[in-house]
Formats: structure tokens, C-alpha cells, sequence
């Protein structure tokens, strides 16, 4: 039997505009198991962002309950938010988020300084083998400017995976890539989770969002579909397409 790793009981996240209130998100009862690739969609203002905040601990919700790896993180204290937050979720953002004056083994050894447990015994060790993994050993001394965006998304996911995470959130994690780079980093997620890793991404694409395996809809701030993706990409076939008619183009 899998082993859930995301399940939300009726999450709801009410903010307050002036003497509004705002429920950004609806009772949302969400179950994501071990091994899942699951890509969540929704229009501007469907609560995407919010769940996604949720569901990576850098929000909390304003009622219901969210168990992330069989941890109820709502009795959580500060502290332990964070360190649950540092060990449990590897982070992928749209921006990349580097630090633009180190290197890129400096930039994916960052989540290590943090973790208090010393889980990873040799954090240089442990960086060059997540860089080595996405493909980017020649580069571990170059820093981002010296990188071109899709390399960059690269070391941002081998940060990703550095601390040996539950899974993996990615947030428009393709949004400032072209067309065939964004493949290419979607051959990657595939890659990863066909070993096992549980990726969970927030897309407004819908082709990008059919190289997961599952699709979660939003609306209003409400789960309105979920479902297996019957005939799913495969990015490795879709980048031999891009190439075939780059040649033929030629």
C-alpha cells in the first residue's frame, strides 16, 4: 500500500481586504501518494497559489487540517514548522531563485546550512551528487550568469533534492523558459519521478501540466476535478519531435 504524503482535510485560507473577507481557498480535501507526479491547474485567483503556499508550510491554513508525510503540521510549532518545511519539501520556483554571486555547488549546498538534524554528514559530497543527477557536473563551479535558464532551473532542482525530501514543489517552474528548454526540464521531472520522487506542480499550461500523471483543477478557491491523465506526454518523445523539426527547419 502507498504511503500518503499529502492529505488536506476541508483546508480553508480566508484573508481580509479592508472589511472583507476573502476565502481563497474552500474546504479543499486533497490526498497526494508516495510517487505521484500531480499538476495543479487553475485561472488567476482559482487558489492555486494559496494551496501551493499551504502545502509547502509557507502559509498555514486558517481552518481545517494538513498532514504532510504522516505529520499533522497544524500542531507544529514555529520552529518546527520550519524544520519540517527545510527536511520534507524540496522547493522549485519560476524565478529559480539563486544566489547570483556563487557558484552553482554553493547555491544547492544552501538548504544543508539550515537543516539542524546534520541528517546529510558531507554536504559538499551530497551537492555534487544532486548536480551530478540533473546532469550538470561540468558546471558545479559556475555561477548563474555563466548559466543559461534552462541550466539554471537544473541547479535549482538539484538544490531541490539536496536535503533527500518527501517531494518535490514546483511553482511555474517553466514560466521563463522557451518552448523545448521547458521540455527539457520536464524530461528531468519525469526522470526523477520514475525513480520513485513525488513531484507536485503548480502550471496554467495545459500541455505542460499533461507531462504529469494526475491533474487537480481549481476554481474560486474550490477543487472541481481530479484525474488521471489517460494519455500522458512523454518529454523525451516530444524533445525528438522539437529536434526532428529544428533539422528540417534547418
Amino acid at each position: 500500500m502507498a504511503k500518503t504524503i499529502i492529505k488536506t482535510i476541508n483546508l480553508t485560507k480566508t484573508y481580509k481586504v479592508g472589511d472583507m473577507e476573502v476565502r481563497a481557498l474552500k474546504s479543499a480535501n486533497l490526498s497526494i501518494e508516495e510517487g505521484e507526479f500531480v499538476a495543479i491547474m487553475g485561472a488567476s485567483g482559482s487558489g492555486k497559489s494559496t494551496l501551493m503556499n499551504i502545502l509547502g508550510c509557507l502559509d498555514s491554513p486558517t481552518s481545517g487540517e494538513y498532514f504532510l508525510d504522516g505529520i499533522n503540521t497544524s500542531k507544529l510549532t514555529k520552529n518546527e514548522y520550519s524544520t519540517i518545511r527545510n527536511q520534507k519539501i524540496g522547493f522549485v520556483f519560476q524565478g529559480f531563485n539563486l544566489l547570483h554571486r556563487t557558484t552553482a555547488l554553493e547555491n544547492v549546498e544552501l538548504p544543508l546550512m539550515y537543516d539542524r538534524s546534520s541528517r546529510i554528514k558531507d554536504p559538499t559530497a551530497k551537492s555534487i551528487q544532486s548536480l551530478e543527477r540533473v546532469g550538470l557536473k561540468e558546471r558545479m563551479q559556475h555561477q548563474p550568469n555563466q548559466m543559461s535558464g534552462g541550466q539554471q532551473q537544473r541547479v535549482a532542482i538539484a538544490r531541490a533534492l539536496v536535503n533527500e525530501p518527501a517531494l518535490i514543489l514546483a511553482d511555474e517552474p517553466t514560466g521563463n523558459l522557451d518552448s523545448k528548454t521547458s521540455v527539457e526540464v520536464f524530461e528531468l521531472f519525469q526522470e526523477l519521478n520514475d525513480e520513485g520522487i513525488t513531484v507536485v506542480l503548480v502550471t496554467h499550461e495545459r500541455d505542460f501540466a499533461n507531462f504529469a500523471r494526475r491533474i487537480v483543477e481549481l476554481k474560486d478557491g474550490a477543487i472541481v476535478r481530479d484525474y488521471q491523465i489517460e494519455a500522458r506526454l512523454n518529454a523525451k518523445e516530444e524533445l525528438v519531435k522539437i529536434r526532428d523539426e529544428e533539422l528540417s527547419n534547418a
